[in-house]
């Protein structure tokens, strides 16, 4: 018996993270990168939310908060789920975490037994299995492919559940591919979902606001009324409101599951900073004109970007709905060789060759449970962006 515990083994490291470092480390040596690896605006955060945290510290809002959350937050988040989805919940059925994975992985340690299992469609954010594993549970993988743009088929959702499915795990707008589900797509999903009253939905919205051209986004409790009493609606303001560092995410559900949750917490985390809470009041009940420039901004360099990649020797790039990644296939060039005679055979040699020859640093499909493919973030300057799709052009073309 080693020392450590045996969860570790069954949980892999954050591929994302990974690449992260792996791109800093080459910078730090001298190299030119241009990392899209990383899933952050590169905007700030609004000045009013900046200044709420101000106000706060003036305050003396610097006690230990209740582990659920403030109470003003906790309101805030009821008005927004009514204002912006048109669901009813009380304050005693939200809770706020630290961040939105925190959130995600509560419900799971609150719900999961050994054997339980979880359906999540590929590809998929990395994190998600990985919390299922640490919470004791059994990760299902549901399949999609680039030809219904990487979305979860009713067909294969009714194939995947088994008496055994606690959860289903959903996120639209999607990270890694950007697909979003329309009324009709989710609904159909749901249909599937009512058919089987022991699975419950955890939702990740986490890029709700983040969605281009007419696309209107919807959240299952809100297509399919019957699911309310068993879905989670999980959302923060890392990613509408350039609040990653912030670190809070919140969720809505059922008051048991709530209480369970909220119970996990006071013995893990307590309650989230009370600045960062004081600052999520004000995203959510303040202006929201900043969503309308982060919008325009990201639906530019969303097609800036699959432009380019679409005229790269061998990658195929759909053109996603929603956050701020593509996903494009480079199946075309498993097997060419690099100009030094390495010859590519996944997706990883491919993402990994890009960074030291061009130094663009991008994540290996793979590790989203779906390849060959490649995620690039698109969450950074349409000069950086522009820079780097041309040396992915030059890279592809390299191959031989």
């Amino acid at each position: 018996m080693g020392f450590l515990a045996d969860a570790l083994s069954r949980v892999k490291p954050s591929a994302t993270i990974a690449m992260t470092q792996k791109a800093r480390e080459l910078k730090a040596s001298g190299m030119d990168v241009i990392s899209l690896s990383v899933g952050e605006p590169d905007f700030d955060t609004p000045d009013h939310i900046k200044e709420a945290a101000i106000d706060a510290i003036r305050r003396g809002e610097t006690k230990y908060p209740p582990v659920s959350g403030i109470v003003p937050l906790r309101e805030a988040i009821v008005r927004k789920f009514k204002r912006e989805n048109g669901l009813d919940y009380k304050p005693s059925q939200t809770i706020v975490g630290t961040g939105g994975k925190h959130v995600i992985y509560n419900a799971l340690l609150a719900t999961l037994n050994p054997g339980d299992e979880v359906v999540i469609p590929r590809p998929y954010w990395v994190s998600y299995p990985e919390m299922v594993a640490l919470a004791g549970g059994t990760a299902v993988f549901a399949e999609t492919d680039m030809a219904h743009a990487f979305k979860l088929q009713p067909e294969e959702l009714e194939r995947v559940i088994t008496p055994k499915t606690k959860w289903i795990i959903l996120n639209s707008p999607s990270n890694p591919s950007g697909a979003a589900y329309s009324h009709a797509e989710l609904k159909a999903l749901t249909d599937v979902l009512m058919r089987h009253p022991h699975v419950w939905v955890l939702t990740d919205d986490m890029y709700e606001h983040l969605t281009y051209g007419d696309f209107t986004f919807v959240t299952p409790a809100q297509v399919e009324p019957g699911l309310y009493e068993r879905t989670l609606t999980m959302n923060g303001v890392s990613k509408a409101y350039a609040m990653t560092g912030w670190r809070i995410g919140y969720a809505a559900g059922p008051e048991h599951l709530i209480k369970a949750m909220d119970f996990i917490q006071g013995q893990q985390t307590s309650g989230a900073t009370t600045i960062a809470q004081w600052a999520a009041v004000a995203a959510l009940d303040g202006t929201q004109e900043h969503l309308a420039r982060f919008r325009a901004a990201f639906q530019d360099r969303r097609d800036l970007v699959v432009s380019m990649l679409n005229q790269a020797t061998g990658l195929k790039c759909p053109m996603p709905e929603g956050a701020f990644y593509v996903y494009p296939s480079c199946a075309a060039l498993i097997g060419r060789k690099t100009e030094a005679g390495k010859t590519i055979e996944t997706d990883e040699d491919f993402v990994t060759e890009l960074l030291q020859t061009e130094g663009v640093a991008a994540v290996h499909g793979s590790a989203f449970g779906l390849g060959p493919n490649l995620r690039i973030s698109y969450a950074t300057s349409n000069k950086a962006l522009e820079e780097a799709c041309t040396r992915i052009q030059r890279f592809c073309a390299s191959l031989r």
